[in-house]
């Protein structure tokens, strides 16, 4: 058996949504539409942050490439899933493309949660230490840390996809999901998995629950030094600028944790389904609208960019509040 997966080519079926035809073109209208906001917002957000001066800082350096990684991490998982969505059972993916995949989902995730725990440790810096702050989050730093978050993120996807390669298939390999996740796979294996499965819960750990607790600790300080601050405009402006952080933080973290830190007994396909289209589509989508409705300065540049460049057809009455 453990031979198999080298005599014969191994071959992946992804199980549709429904198996009424025009539920599934809805579900693909659907995720297609937040698919193309997400591109468009979040290369928006790179556009802006890239090319204006202002916003040459640490705290958007970090967003850009926050941004960038939401690109390039739904774009892993939209295309295929869009695809199979049209074709239903027809589509199928190699044991070498399911590797593929699974690889640069796990690496973009990783380093995409490592990067916000960055996140929060610059806000740290900023609110608790703003007379220290340029010379420790120095550019060499910031480049350092990005670049540590994604050497991270690659030898955590070596470590799962290795694991995973090592496994036996055999009969129909139907996945209950709509991409090459960890747990759905593990569940068609024809071996016992248990060490696997330790495993996995041991790598997400450090992928989820220890960069949670060190952004959980940052908080902590940030919020003790902001009630220290005595006007109620310097405290709205301190909150303002992690609010939005936080509301990222809760959406990925919460999902990723719902799924991947709990027993894999107890793990639904039906529940990793629709938890997986929360951070794969609908967290990308949303990042560039949150960080930009808590961020004066981001969504006035936002929206000249959009004003000026996607939309300029927009009526003069509407330019006027789009503006403000």
């Amino acid at each position: 058996m453990a031979g198999e997966n080298q005599i014969m080519p191994i071959q992946f079926h992804f199980c549709p949504f429904s198996n009424v035809h025009e539920v599934q073109l809805l579900i693909f209208v659907i995720l297609l539409l937040m698919y193309l906001i997400s591109l468009c917002g979040n290369s928006a957000v790179v556009l802006v942050v890239c090319t204006k001066r202002s916003l040459h800082t640490p705290m958007y350096f970090f967003l850009a490439n926050l941004a960038a990684m939401e690109m390039c991490y739904s774009s892993v998982i939209a295309p295929l899933a869009l695809a199979n969505l049209l074709s239903g059972r027809k589509a199928t993916i190699s044991l070498t493309g399911c590797g593929t995949q699974m690889f640069f989902f796990i690496f973009l995730g990783g380093a995409d949660c490592t990067l916000l725990a960055i996140m929060a440790f610059d806000r740290y810096v900023a609110i608790c230490h703003p007379l220290r702050y340029t010379l420790i989050m120095s550019w060499t730093v910031c480049v350092r840390l990005v670049a540590a978050s994604l050497v991270l993120g690659i030898l955590l996807a070596l470590q799962f996809t290795i694991l995973l390669f090592h496994l036996p298939f055999c009969g129909t390999n139907n996945i209950n999901h709509f991409y090459y996740d960890v747990l759905p796979v593990l569940q068609l294996a024809c071996a016992d998995t248990k060490i696997h499965q330790a495993a996995v819960f041991a790598l997400c750990i450090i992928i989820l629950a220890i960069p949670f607790l060190l952004i959980c600790i940052s908080y902590i300080f940030i919020v003790d030094a902001i009630l220290k601050i005595r006007s109620s405009a310097g405290r709205h402006r301190a909150f303002s600028t992690c609010s939005s952080h936080l509301t990222v933080v809760l959406l990925q973290y919460g999902c990723c944790s719902f799924i991947y830190l709990r027993p894999s007994s107890s793990y639904s396909p039906q529940q990793g389904r629709v938890v997986s289209v929360v951070y794969t589509f609908v967290t990308p989508m949303l990042n560039p609208l949150i960080y930009s409705m808590r961020n004066k300065e981001l969504k006035d540049d936002l929206s000249r960019v959009l004003g000026r460049k996607v939309i300029p057809q927009i009526s003069d009455s509407f330019g006027t509040s789009f503006h403000k």
